[in-house]
C-alpha cells in the first residue's frame, strides 16, 4: 500500500510532503511526494500522515478494564483503541496484592506485542508494592497498600518476561529509594500518587526515577515557595505525563506544561477507565463505584476517578487549547514511545518500524487507520 501525497509527520516533529509505502507489517519507504507508485495507491493529498497514538497509561475502555483479567476484556480494549487511532497501549494495573497482579499478568502476557486486529498491548505496571499511603485517591485501595517490595516486583517482572515498562513509586515512603534504585535498572520508575515535597521528589530522581505520572494530579500543588514534585520534575524528570482532557487540568495549565517542559518531555496520556467510549452511567474502578457524566468520572464524593476520554481525543483537545499541532502530536506518539523504550519499533513514520499509521483529516479525525500494515478503517 502506498499513501501518496500526504503531509507526513517526521521524527523531527514537522510535516513534509511525502509518499509512504507499507508492506507486510512494516513501513518500507518514505520518499518525496509523488515519487512512489504501485498496485495499491491511496491518495491522501491534504491529509496528515502520522504515527498511531501511543497511550502509556490506560486502565480501561469500552466497558472493560485491564485488571478484569480476562482475554475478552483485553480484546475489547484493543478493538476500541485501534478504532480511534490508539495503535499501542500500556495496560495499567491498580494497587492489588501479588496473587491478583499475578493473575492479571498471566492473562495479559499472550497479548503483549500481539496483533489482534486492534491496538497492540504493551505493559505498564502500576501496582501493589508501590503506593503512597497519604493521598486519598480513587485507585488507593487501603487494604492493598504496602511498603515497597523488590522481591515481589522481581517475581512479577519475571512472570511477564520482562515486559513491565514502567512502575510507579511515591519517593517519600519508607523503603522507596532502595526500591527505585533496584527497579530503575529494569524499567522506568515514575513518581506518582505522592505527598512528596521538592527535596523528597529530588531524592527519588537521584535514586533513578525519570518519569512523573499525570503531572499535577495526585500530588501537592506547585507553589512559589514550595514547588513540590512539579518543581523537581522541571529540574530532573526526563518525561512527564499529562491528562489533557480538560477535566483533570485547566487548558491554561496544559499550555503552561508545554512551555515549562518543552515538547521533548511531555507525554499525553488518557488514564482512561472502563467508561471511555461508553454512555453516561455508573461504572467501576478497582472495585469502587464511579459515576460518569458527560466525560467526567467521579467517585460518590466527587473525587475524580480516572478519565473517560481516549488519548486521540486528549490530543485533539490539547490542540484546541492552543498547543501547537506538532507539539501535541509529538507528545502523543514519539515521546511516549521513547519514554517506555519502544521507540525502536513504533512511535514514528520511519522505515523499518511497525506500520502503525494514521491518515488524519483537517479536523484531526482519522480517515484511515493502519495497524501492523493492515487497514482497519
Amino acid at each position: 500500500m502506498i499513501l501518496k501525497n500526504g503531509l507526513v509527520f517526521t521524527e523531527n516533529a514537522e510535516f513534509v510532503p511525502a509518499d509512504v509505502e507499507l508492506a507486510g507489517e512494516a513501513i518500507v519507504k518514505v520518499a518525496p511526494a509523488g515519487t512512489l507508485d504501485g498496485e495499491e495507491v491511496l491518495d491522501v493529498s491534504g491529509r496528515y500522515v502520522t504515527p498511531g497514538f501511543v497511550d502509556i497509561h490506560i486502565h480501561g475502555s469500552k466497558g472493560s478494564d485491564f485488571c478484569d483479567a480476562g482475554a475478552e476484556h483485553i480484546e475489547t480494549m484493543c478493538e476500541y483503541l485501534g478504532s480511534v487511532g490508539v495503535t499501542s497501549f500500556c495496560g495499567t494495573t491498580m494497587a492489588f496484592d501479588e496473587p491478583i497482579l499475578t493473575n492479571i499478568l498471566t492473562v495479559a502476557k499472550p497479548y503483549i506485542g500481539k496483533e489482534t486486529g486492534g491496538a497492540v498491548a504493551a505493559r505498564r505496571e502500576y501496582g501493589g508494592p508501590v503506593h503512597q499511603q497519604g493521598q486519598k485517591r480513587a485507585r488507593r485501595l487501603k487494604k492493598y497498600v504496602m511498603e515497597p517490595d523488590t522481591a515481589m516486583f522481581d517475581r512479577l517482572y519475571e512472570l511477564c518476561g520482562g515486559a513491565i515498562k514502567l512502575v510507579d513509586m511515591a519517593p517519600e515512603v519508607n523503603g522507596a529509594l532502595p526500591f527505585i534504585q533496584h527497579a530503575s535498572k529494569k524499567c522506568v520508575v515514575s513518581i506518582a500518587h505522592t505527598c512528596a515535597n521538592y527535596e523528597e521528589a529530588r531524592a527519588g530522581f537521584e535514586a533513578g526515577a525519570t518519569h512523573v505520572t499525570h503531572l499535577f494530579n495526585a500530588m501537592p500543588p506547585f507553589a512559589h515557595r514550595d514547588p513540590g514534585v512539579v518543581g523537581a520534575a522541571s529540574d530532573y524528570a526526563r518525561h512527564v505525563e499529562m491528562i489533557s482532557d480538560g477535566v483533570h487540568l485547566h487548558p491554561a495549565v496544559v499550555r503552561s506544561v508545554f512551555r515549562l517542559f518543552g515538547d521533548e518531555r511531555v507525554c499525553l496520556i488518557s488514564d482512561s477507565m472502563r467508561a471511555a467510549g461508553m454512555p453516561n452511567g455508573v461504572y467501576s474502578l478497582g472495585g469502587q463505584t464511579v459515576y460518569m457524566t458527560d466525560g467526567k468520572a467521579t467517585l460518590e464524593d466527587g473525587t475524580i476517578a480516572g478519565s473517560a476520554t481516549c488519548l486521540a481525543e486528549c490530543f485533539r483537545r490539547a490542540v484546541s487549547f492552543g498547543v501547537k499541532l506538532e507539539s501535541a502530536l509529538k507528545a502523543a506518539t514519539i515521546n511516549p514511545a521513547k519514554a517506555v523504550g519502544l521507540f525502536e519499533t513504533l512511535g514514528s513514520v520511519t522505515v523499518g518500524k511497525r506500520a502503525d499509521v494514521l491518515v488524519l483529516d483537517k479536523a484531526l479525525q482519522p480517515e484511515h487507520i493502519f495497524i501492523g500494515g493492515v487497514k482497519t478503517k
